[in-house]
């Protein structure tokens, strides 16, 4: 029983890969086009944002999906986008 339980996590998280691997472009498209607005952003944040989307695209490049979600996500939340 528990190797079923093992063997049917371990498929759900090769699963769970090519979700995270289609949403980074996704989320990088985002935070171009928010950017490309000119936010009222700080020089700290928007430097900060600029820094967390170079490092989201190096994680999606380097096979780290879910790294680079998380991570484009925090750039996401300071330039308030969905």
């Amino acid at each position: 029983m528990i190797k079923r339980i093992l063997a049917l996590a371990v498929i759900a998280l090769f699963a769970a890969g090519p979700a995270f691997a289609s949403q980074c472009p996704a989320d990088m498209k985002k935070i171009d086009e928010a950017l490309a607005k000119n936010p009222k952003l700080s020089d700290a944040d928007a430097k900060k944002v600029k820094e967390l989307r170079a490092n989201g695209e190096k994680q999606h490049k380097d096979g780290k999906h879910a790294d680079s979600v998380k991570t484009l996500g925090d750039a996401k939340k300071i330039l308030k986008v969905q």
